[in-house]
């Protein structure tokens, strides 16, 4: 029987034109795989574009990564692909960011140690200290970076030769900093921020007091890609809980926090299975 860690995965984006699905599917069966997922989506407009994921399994196919990349290239040229290979048996290192609040964090450990969330955690970065514990209990080294307004750069910056090439991918776990371009670009489409849906109505302070105050009878959270442009990258995940008038603040934060545990490991677990393209500034998320 064929287990997770024996698929490979395809993630293919280009021009929609007919022929791509066959010449894929044909160049796997070529090779003795089979295919054990495949979905498609286009975007049904003029100058369409067409996303597709197809996995197969790794135990029958007859290609080393080498020559699968290699052998696959000249189709990839002929449908002018964006294209890449991953294996599930190459989980990736997942960096975590966090600050004072544990719900995102307690949530992603407790995931991560039950095996839902098929990635090795290399460190825990904070400008804090306070939650040192929690990663002891996990095992994971957890490293103290101060950032202060007025030595933001510098500090960003030895946080990032700190973690130079220990990650493919961090999380953002209410980790309350603003992170400057040039950490961004570290690590591009490769840090996932989660943040509560009442931007941008309810901007700065006590955003839950504002909602409180206005009534508001649903509370959402938006998992996304980071950018330069603040909370407005690829969204990769949304939900919301319902609320009403007997809710106090206290009782808002506390579904916020429920929402917002949930929306940031759906969003983790969808990156690290590959099952993300980017497309302008939305997600195709299969």
């Amino acid at each position: 029987m064929t287990t997770q860690k024996d698929v490979i995965t395809l993630l293919i984006s280009c021009p929609d034109k007919p022929g791509i699905v066959a010449a894929v599917s044909r160049f796997i069966y070529e090779h003795n795989g089979n295919i054990l997922e495949s979905d498609q989506h286009s975007t049904n407009q003029d100058d369409c574009t067409f996303f597709m994921r197809i996995s197969f399994a790794e135990e029958s196919f007859q290609l080393t990564p080498a020559d699968l990349r290699k052998t696959f290239q000249p189709i990839a040229e002929q449908f002018q692909m964006q294209w890449s290979i991953h294996y599930s048996r190459e989980r990736l290192r997942v960096g975590i960011l966090v600050s004072k609040y544990d719900h995102c964090l307690v949530d992603l450990l407790w995931r991560w140690k039950l095996g839902e969330l098929a990635m090795d955690i290399p460190f825990i970065v904070s400008n804090h200290p306070d939650l040192k514990n929690l990663a002891d209990m996990y095992n994971i080294p957890y490293h103290h970076f101060p950032v202060k307004r007025e030595t933001r750069q510098a500090d960003e910056q030895r946080m990032l030769d700190f973690i130079g090439d220990q990650a493919d991918l961090l999380i953002l776990a209410r980790y309350m900093q603003i992170l400057e371009p040039f950490f961004v670009e570290a690590f591009p489409q490769r840090i996932i921020n989660i943040h509560h849906s009442f931007l941008p109505a309810f901007i700065g302070a006590s955003p839950y007091g504002q909602a409180f105050k206005r009534g508001v009878k649903l509370i959402g959270a938006t998992a996304h890609y980071v950018t330069n442009n603040l909370d407005e990258g690829p969204i990769i995940a949304q939900d919301v809980i319902h609320c009403d008038h007997r809710d106090t603040i206290s009782d808002l934060e506390r579904k916020g926090r429920d929402v917002e545990r949930r929306v940031l490991a759906e969003a983790v677990r969808m990156h690290t299975t590959d099952r993300v393209l980017i497309h302008e500034n939305k997600t195709v998320v299969f």
